[in-house]
């Protein structure tokens, strides 16, 4: 089973503030926020280049609602 963490905290973990992440993927903040909030549609644009800024493999990000996150992490 593959560790998994929410975009939010590779985010955190990674050392950048919401308006330091947005820039570097050429976002606004709030975008970012949307998709911290719930992963399930990012563009590729940006999915593309969530190792690189991250530094943390996609596959151990989990990517969907948010709260789906929680609420699994809660009955596992």
């Amino acid at each position: 089973m593959t560790l998994r963490i929410t975009l939010r905290a590779a985010r955190v973990n990674a050392g950048l503030k919401l308006t330091e992440a947005a820039k570097l993927f050429g976002i606004n903040k709030d975008t970012l926020a949307k998709y911290e909030k719930d992963s399930s549609n990012v563009p590729r644009s940006f999915f593309v280049n969530i190792e690189k800024h991250y530094k943390i493999p996609v596959e151990n990000i989990f990517f969907g609602p948010q709260s789906d996150f929680f609420r699994k992490l809660k009955t596992a």
